[in-house]
């Protein structure tokens, strides 16, 4: 049954914005430094512009549920069941979860050792509440009950995030089984997914006002030190990921036997445009060439690498765990391990469903705080910063799905290391 990918509409059209008005990565700087100099020059009423945050906070949850139903059933269902995926699919995915796993702990290691929002309560949301939250126990079978919804309606009023997980997969896997005779379910629900893009799209135009709000607020309200909380989030995120680039990437590089420097070499211009321009969309065709001139089959690259646009957002999930804990240190909140670990699944299980969206981490952490009872506007904050962290995450996204590519194809026996030797000289040569 095939598809339209999601990713190949991810990105809007150039010619939607006029050539005068500025990008709207610009304009949440713009919104950023205003809210900022507001917070402090006049911080009662950066305090007091507090609900239009509030006001895009609703907006970005009300987007939620829909958008990833949609996606990760028409992910799952075009993908097809693991007998139709075959073996080179099954390793794909094999390789995918051991990744996205290392760099979910990876950022929950990083963020519980240098507690980056720890020290500096900020005044988000009913903490005593929050609290009570906190310290409730759930025993391992209420957690997989809990897994089942009795009504996917509710589980989406309630923006149950991992109940509409698990009715999507079946969903989809069910879609992908009973074949042509799903193809005007699949066809509803690709449309669906592009207008749920769009949607997207349409909400984030309200992000500069609502990053202006919630830093003027949070300004306002807690003084420049925040400012300093949010510093160190940044240097414990990007810490992460070079830890992940140099010895996960680089570590996985000499296992299967591929020079890590002439891998580096060979992705610098996908890596270069997935950072200067935080889309993943965008450095997808250049990412598609590299990697089959590197010496990896066309049949392997087109398949691997706009599945792990799904499956193997390394940088995002790492981010998401490091900006899921920060958020509960700056409630004030001390999260105990079992509850860490539910999270990460969630969060491994959430990450698969939006590729492709705009601001994705985004819309799968607002999904979290609210499964998890924490505050939401920890992910209005979190916007601020959002474009220097969306960076670095979408270059490791790149960075991670090209290698994955490499290892499949050693995995089946079919990279070609003569053409790794040449890519190394043509590169040199130009």
């Amino acid at each position: 049954m095939a598809i339209t990918h999601p990713t190949e509409h991810a990105a809007p059209p150039r010619g939607d914005r006029p050539s005068w008005v500025p990008s709207i990565t610009t304009q949440i700087f713009i919104g950023l430094a205003i809210g900022i100099a507001v917070g402090h020059f006049f911080p009662a009423f950066g305090v007091g512009v507090k609900p239009l945050a509030d006001a895009f906070l609703r907006m970005i949850k009300m987007i939620i549920a829909p958008l990833l139903f949609s996606t990760l059933v028409v992910g799952i269902a075009g993908t097809g069941d693991l007998k139709a995926m075959g073996r080179i699919g099954l390793k794909a995915i094999i390789y995918f979860e051991v990744a996205t796993t290392i760099a979910l702990f990876l950022g929950l290691f990083l963020v519980n050792f240098f507690q980056p929002g720890a020290g500096l309560t900020v005044p988000i949301g009913d903490t005593a509440d929050l609290a009570a939250l906190a310290t409730k126990q759930q025993g391992a079978w209420d957690i997989f009950l809990h897994l089942f919804p009795t009504s996917v309606f509710d589980a989406m009023a309630k923006g149950d995030i991992l109940q509409i997980v698990v009715f999507a997969t079946f969903f989809g896997i069910a879609l992908a089984a009973v074949g042509e005779r799903g193809r005007p379910v699949m066809a509803f629900l690709d449309s669906v997914a592009q207008v749920m893009f769009k949607f997207t799209g349409y909400v984030m135009l309200f992000a500069p006002v609502g990053v202006f709000a919630a830093i003027a607020a949070t300004v306002g309200g807690k003084g420049l030190a925040i400012l300093w909380t949010l510093g160190k989030l940044v240097l414990v995120m990007y810490g992460g990921l070079i830890i992940f680039a140099l010895i996960v990437v680089g570590g996985v590089s000499w296992i299967i036997r591929v020079p890590f420097l002439a891998f580096l070499k060979a992705i610098r211009e996908p890596f270069l445009i997935a950072f200067t321009t935080a889309s993943s969309e965008a450095a997808l065709p250049k990412a598609l060439e590299v990697m089959e001139r590197f010496g990896v089959p066309k049949n392997i690259v087109g398949f691997v690498l706009p599945t792990g646009y799904s499956f193997n957002l390394d940088g995002t999930t790492l981010y998401l765990s490091t900006a899921s804990i920060f958020v509960a240190q700056l409630a004030g909140l001390d999260l105990s391990l079992g509850q860490q670990l539910v999270m990460m699944l969630t969060l491994m299980l959430t990450s698969k469903g939006v590729a492709g969206v705009p601001r994705a981490a985004l819309v799968v952490l607002t999904a979290t705080l609210t499964t998890f009872g924490l505050p939401l506007e920890g992910a209005a904050i979190l916007l601020g910063i959002d474009q220097i962290l969306d960076m670095g995450r979408t270059a490791v996204n790149v960075m991670g799905n090209c290698i994955s590519t490499a290892v499949v194809a050693r995995w089946e026996g079919v990279l070609d290391d003569e053409r790794i030797r040449n890519f190394g000289r043509e590169r040199g040569a130009a």
